[in-house]
């Protein structure tokens, strides 16, 4: 399912060639996670690794990720029912 998850999240990637010949890459729907490098799949690699460790960080500090593609990551609350 996080491999999934992040395989559709690099679907939604944007990325734009800089004056310098560099790139910049961002998940617009992932705020935060951006990447900067030489070449395009240097760039791609970049996002990819920042996208990993921006899901387990939101994770451990309780921070919602958005839903993509019908994938939710997010912890939800199960509440016991009493058979009594």
């Amino acid at each position: 399912m996080l491999t999934r998850y992040i395989e559709e999240a690099m679907k939604q990637a944007v990325y734009e060639k800089l004056e310098d010949g560099t790139y910049w890459g961002e998940i617009p729907n992932c705020p935060g996670t951006n990447a900067h490098a030489k070449s395009l799949s240097a760039c791609q690699e970049e996002l990819r690794e920042v996208v990993e460790e921006w899901i387990v960080q939101n994770l451990h500090d309780g921070v919602p990720l958005p839903v993509i593609a019908e994938i939710d990551l997010n912890r939800h609350e199960l509440h016991a029912t009493s058979s009594y």
